[in-house]
């Protein structure tokens, strides 16, 4: 693998790993230790800040893979943010399904 090879390969890792964090932030999905929905906002914001920042700091040296995928991830991340941001903290959690939600948390 020569160093261009692995430099892309490295670049694909943190934009996913800031993703699946922002996405575990966000309770979009389960924490991988906790097995459980958990919901930080300002966590999941930080995390997409942090990619809004390396596309910026990147811009002119990413190739066209790597723009594309950068900006998806992003845009995803962004609508899933405004989703999660508009519910009731309450709601998030049970929006997951009945894995998600804690005991008690059911409403008649």
């Amino acid at each position: 693998m020569d160093t261009q090879q692995k430099n892309h390969a490295l670049f694909t890792q943190v934009v996913a790993m800031f993703h699946v964090a922002a996405m575990q932030q966000m309770g979009k999905i389960k924490h991988p230790v906790t097995d459980k929905i958990e919901r930080n906002l300002e966590g999941a914001q930080n995390s997409i800040d942090l990619l809004d920042m390396l596309k910026e700091k990147t811009k002119g040296n990413l190739d066209d893979e790597e723009r594309k995928m950068l900006g998806q991830v992003l845009q995803e991340l962004k609508l899933n943010y405004i989703d999660e941001s508009s519910k009731p903290a309450s709601e998030s959690a049970s929006a997951e399904g009945e894995e998600g939600a804690g005991e008690g948390e059911k409403t008649s």
